[in-house]
């Protein structure tokens, strides 16, 4: 299964989000540090669930980095978040 997939179906599974979306941007870090042949290194998430209501962006990112913590010990160099609750502005999206 891609890492993305993975990504997608942990944070799912945690956080019944409203919308989820899970980019690879690994090819925009080719010759960066952690980036490796085949990509699946680099990933941005945005998310919109009610459990980031009232949480503050640091312990939203906590929750998502916990929810993760296998891949980010593992082969995923860098997550960029995106995580807010319905109704709130999201930018990137």
């Amino acid at each position: 299964m891609r890492t993305a997939d993975i990504i997608t179906e942990k944070l799912t599974q945690a956080f019944t989000p409203e919308s989820l979306r899970v980019a690879d941007e690994s090819h925009q870090h080719e010759g960066h540090a952690g980036h490796r042949p085949g990509g699946q290194t680099h990933f941005r998430v945005y998310i919109v669930s009610e459990a980031f209501r009232g949480k503050s962006r640091i312990e939203r990112h906590r929750m998502i980095n916990a929810t993760l913590a296998a891949e980010l010990q593992g082969g995923v160099h860098a997550l960029a978040i995106q995580a807010n609750a319905p109704g709130e502005e999201s930018a990137g999206r």
